[in-house]
């Protein structure tokens, strides 16, 4: 497998138009996964494009082994790239569709054969190979598709929200499908998804973009428990988490009447607390931190969210499952200290 490397990598579609990609700095070694995660518009699948070739970049360079690719047509840049679409020939067959990119290739038939049986056996569709794409569902679908791209062995796989048409069940079947076969093959891996838990899970490290910037690139673990702002705080995790607006004076945080002990010190007049939903508890309201009425109820299963209306803001708390609270009831909540985030709220840069 093959280094990636993203410098100054810049994306603009002309003059009075903000930039779509500014200024991205990514290095991704041998055989890592790295996700890319961010909302609509961010500008995630465009550096997709920007790596396959696809579009070009307005300014940087993209190397992979050390060499600028830049300049070269797709075809070129040895990288594979796997659509939320598929993108499967209708017309063909399963393993026609595996062998259509070695035939290009020109490749002899018999090295064709071993290359599409040994796909096959990966991703198990041996008994799916004389299929159109049509007569398959969703998931084999999806399996067809990386065997077109696993079957290239080109240095360096791409994909752009793959499972995203897949039932809830069946994606959690394939993420974890997906997550063995690229270790146990060493791919070099960028993958684009919406879904925290595919960032959560599958990612040696997450790259979070907003507005074409990269505000954090990190293991998921440092993502969650050490967010660099205020935007990176609230897009992981889920549910998200919660944000509290007052203001910081000295150790404490000041919040609608409420004084809350903070880890940190600073004098913001407009600041902005976070605390994860599971790092809060619910308790009576004379013992909370804080306290207020409950909004709603919501049973997951092995937990119940509770959200507790406080001021204009609302905190969701992970309670247990048996909590049998009332949409009225007065409550109160803990916020510990040492689970608490400062903000800024102007800039969203945290305090430190």
């Amino acid at each position: 497998m093959a280094t990636l490397e993203l410098r100054n990598v810049n994306k603009s579609y002309g003059s009075g138009l903000p930039d779509t990609l500014r200024n991205i700095e990514l290095s991704i070694d041998s055989g890592e996964f790295l996700i890319l995660v961010g909302p609509s518009g961010c500008g995630k699948s465009t550096l997709m494009n920007c790596i396959a070739g696809l579009e070009d970049i307005s300014g940087g360079a993209i190397e992979v082994d050390g060499a600028d690719i830049s300049g070269m047509s797709p075809k070129d840049r040895d990288i594979a790239m796997v659509f939320q679409s598929y993108a499967l020939y209708p017309t063909m067959s399963v393993r026609d569709n595996i062998a259509f990119g070695l035939k290009m290739r020109k490749l002899a038939p018999a090295a064709i054969d071993e290359e599409v049986a040994r796909v096959a056996r990966l991703l198990q569709i041996e008994h799916l190979l004389q299929r159109k794409p049509g007569q398959l569902s969703g998931g084999q679908q999806q399996r067809v598709a990386m065997g077109r791209a696993l079957a290239r062995r080109p240095k360096i796989y791409l994909f752009d929200e793959p499972l995203s048409n897949l039932d809830a069940k069946l994606r959690g079947h394939m993420r974890a499908e997906l997550k063995h076969m690229q270790a146990t093959l060493g791919i070099t891996t960028i993958y684009v998804t919406h879904d925290q838990i595919e960032a959560m899970t599958l990612a040696h490290r997450v790259a979070v973009l907003e507005k074409g910037v990269l505000q954090q690139l990190a293991s998921p673990s440092e993502i969650y428990n050490n967010p660099a702002n205020l935007f990176v705080a609230q897009f992981i995790g889920s549910p998200a988490m919660n944000v509290i607006h007052g203001s910081l004076e000295g150790a404490n945080f000041l919040t609608n009447g409420a004084k809350v002990k903070t880890k940190v010190k600073g004098q913001i007049a407009k600041a902005v607390a976070g605390v994860r939903p599971e790092d809060c508890s619910v308790t009576a309201a004379a013992k909370g931190t804080i306290s207020g009425q409950i909004f709603t109820t919501e049973l997951i299963g092995d937990h119940t969210l509770v959200t507790v209306n406080w001021g204009d803001d609302q905190i969701v708390v992970k309670a247990h499952k048996d909590f049998d609270g009332k949409q009225g009831d007065a409550v109160g909540v803990q916020l510990p200290p040492e689970n608490l985030y400062i903000f800024d709220e102007t800039s969203g840069e945290r305090i430190r």
